[in-house]
């Protein structure tokens, strides 16, 4: 039995928004992640249960490849491929879910037809700190995923009997995904009853983890070996560990989107360290990544030098500058604030 968490309120709303709409767009944010995919896939799914006009999924870029096996995943329409047919869906749209995101700015380039549509918005969504953009808000941040807390939404509307084995694949992919595997803010016991009615939905757990896990190119394989055999850095003494790649060296392994995902994990197999970041160089900026085990925020050290966050144990940000002012900015922080100097200066 799960237990009550969104207000009846906010339901009745969305309930409505649901009966009355007729076009439904669900929008997620830029380089889509398992528990992106997961969400607006198994809201997709769910939706199609309804006589409506048209549903659609538009996200801003390309998402990994190992995740296009994921039920749906062929009819996603990419911004950055069809920004015109994109944007007229936002703007016809009479219903627009943002699921997996709390502020607009995560969604790139789509943000100015998202906040120019008249479309009744929803945010459904497990990060900190919303933004207030959107007419119904649902937001947990104590919840495992946007997944998990889709599928409680879908509940409380009283319709878990619409939702199928296609829908249950993607929620449980996102849940699976946005945990480590359930290895990090994943030690509530509602996510393992929502896990039990997947499986009765039809999910196979174990094919999903082999999809997700241990389906990659040779590609992807070897600059794995690559980054840990030559970009580590361990400062042990801190308990901390940074893998970096440039632009180059991601080329030179014909780099794909989603080739480094749970890179920035490794390094917390490593017997005494407990705080991980890895640091991708892109075009105009570097995208970092942070993990923690513990009781170490990794979002508070985000947050303080690398504008970004997220949560306690995963999160995420940007820099704008050359990754070697980047590493630069990591460990003059690191040396003030680590998981064994927790003492923010």
């Amino acid at each position: 039995m799960l237990t009550k968490i969104v207000d009846n309120d906010k339901i009745h709303k969305l309930k409505t928004y649901i009966n009355k709409g007729s076009r439904f767009v669900i929008v997620s944010h830029e380089m889509p992640d398992g528990d992106a995919m997961g969400s607006s896939l198994g809201l997709y799914h769910y939706l199609t249960s309804f006589d409506k006009k048209s549903i659609k999924v538009v996200v801003p870029n390309h998402f990994p490849e190992f995740l296009k096996w994921m039920p749906g995943a062929g009819d996603i329409i990419i911004y950055d491929q069809y920004p015109d047919f994109a944007a007229q869906l936002i703007s016809e749209a009479d219903v627009l879910f943002c699921l997996d995101f709390n502020a607009v700015k995560r969604v790139g380039k789509m943000a100015s037809a998202i906040v120019a549509s008249d479309a009744r918005k929803v945010m459904i969504d497990h990060h900190p700190d919303t933004e207030d953009f959107c007419s119904v808000v649902i937001s947990y941040p104590e919840m495992s995923s946007t997944c998990e807390l889709v599928f409680r939404v879908i509940c409380a509307l009283g319709d878990v009997d619409l939702i199928e084995k296609d829908a249950a694949e993607c929620f449980y992919t996102g849940m699976m995904t946005d945990t480590g595997s359930f290895s990090y803010n994943s030690n509530s016991e509602g996510i393992y009853a929502i896990i039990g009615e997947l499986i009765k939905k039809g999910v196979d757990k174990d094919e999903i983890y082999r999809k997700v896990n241990q389906v990659y190119s040779e590609c992807r394989l070897r600059l794995m070996g690559y980054a840990l055999y030559e970009k580590l850095k361990v400062f042990p003494d801190k308990q901390a560990a940074l893998l970096t790649l440039t632009q180059k060296e991601l080329n030179r392994f014909k780099y794909k989107s989603g080739d480094t995902e749970g890179f920035v994990n490794l390094p917390l197999s490593i017997n005494g360290i407990c705080f991980s970041v890895f640091m991708r160089e892109e075009t105009r900026l570097i995208k970092i990544s942070l993990r923690s085990a513990g009781d170490f925020p990794c979002n508070e050290f985000a947050s303080k030098y690398f504008n970004g966050g997220g949560h306690k144990n995963a999160s995420g940000g940007e820099f704008y500058g050359t990754l070697e002012e980047a590493v630069k900015v990591f460990e003059e922080g690191l040396a003030l604030y680590n998981p064994n100097n927790l003492e923010k200066s």
